[in-house]
């Protein structure tokens, strides 16, 4: 792509060149900052970093100690982002997360306390481990980017990215995420156990803490917007709609699926497709696009028919049993 945006380089604590870089050269820089931190996790990173692009939120979902925590914070350290992380418990109020009114003698009035929601990446780490009553609490910061508090709204920061992290939910104190909770979030993705040459690195080198508190910065808040709107104009044609409409209908009419993908569903998946197309440097979205990333963005939407039937995988297998239009 031939656009570019201005892009701060901290270079040493301190320092800060400023330069005119393309896109697809800053893009690179990140993915490659990240993937110094999060080993041999190069397609979630890429996959977090497009969520990001999208305007979406991220439900990273995985057992304890693999790094779900640590790609949100690397992630939120190298763009530049205010992270507030906020640790879900049984005991986690909805108050906790939004903020609530603090009475003010001197004035005989309230005054509203911002609470740690209000940030630019905001971590709620373990997030199924709080009732619902707390969770309900993201539901409208993350669809409408604001929150309401004693019948008055709050405008959340730009950008507003949250990045959850679950585990499990046959480990002991987890409650599960309803399903109108889970489609707010444009992606779900697993990190994985790291490969044998990785884990080595992993045990060898300095504490992660160390690591991040010398991470610079590559990017800002404005630069963020500023892809964030690069990648909601990367042109759509309309045989890819068709395509993203196809995979949409085939949902609903199938056999081994318990109900088909809503229309945020499709909103998601071209949204998700055009970042992805803006990361690899184009200007248009392919279909490959949309198979890129429809296992983020539909898995976690998809439900089998039968019990028995496992419910990774069906993102894939809708897609090989529709047809490019």
């Amino acid at each position: 792509m031939t656009d570019s945006i201005r892009t701060e380089f901290v270079g040493n604590p301190g320092r800060v060149d400023t330069a005119d870089v393309p896109i697809g050269e800053t893009v690179a820089r990140v993915l490659s900052r990240i993937n110094e931190v999060i080993l041999g996790k190069p397609l979630q990173a890429k996959l977090a970093l497009s969520c990001l692009v999208a305007g979406g939120h991220l439900l990273i979902e995985d057992v304890p100690g693999v790094g779900k925590t640590t790609l949100g914070q690397v992630l939120a350290r190298v763009l530049g982002l205010e992270l507030s992380r906020i640790q879900f418990t049984s005991d986690l109020l909805p108050a906790d997360i939004v903020g609530i009114g603090v009475y003010r003698s001197a004035t005989e009035s309230f005054r509203f306390q911002p609470g740690p929601i209000f940030a630019e990446v905001v971590l709620a780490d373990e997030l199924n481990r709080a009732t619902p009553k707390a969770q309900s609490a993201l539901l409208e910061a993350m669809e409408e980017h604001q929150v309401t508090v004693d019948g008055e709204s709050h405008v959340l920061p730009k950008p507003f990215f949250v990045i959850a992290t679950q585990n499990p939910m046959n480990q002991v104190g987890t409650f599960p995420l309803p399903e109108s909770q889970l489609d707010r979030f444009m992606m779900r993705i697993g990190i994985g156990y790291p490969d044998s040459l990785a884990e080595k690195q992993l045990l060898t080198r300095p504490d992660t803490r160390i690591i991040l508190s010398g991470l610079a910065s590559l990017m800002s808040a404005d630069k963020v917007i500023e892809l964030q709107v690069a990648a909601a104009s990367v042109h759509t044609s309309v045989a890819l709609v068709d395509y993203a409409q196809a995979l949409l209908a085939a949902s609903r009419r199938s056999p081994w699926l318990l109900q088909g993908l809503s229309p945020r569903a499709g909103i998601a998946l071209v949204g998700a497709a055009r970042a992805w197309a803006l990361l690899n440097g184009q200007d248009h979205v392919v279909p490959e696009d949309l198979q890129q990333v429809a296992a983020a963005v539909l898995d976690h939407r998809l439900q089998p028919a039968e019990r028995e039937v496992p419910a990774g995988g069906l993102a894939e297998r809708l897609i090989r049993e529709t047809d490019i239009p």
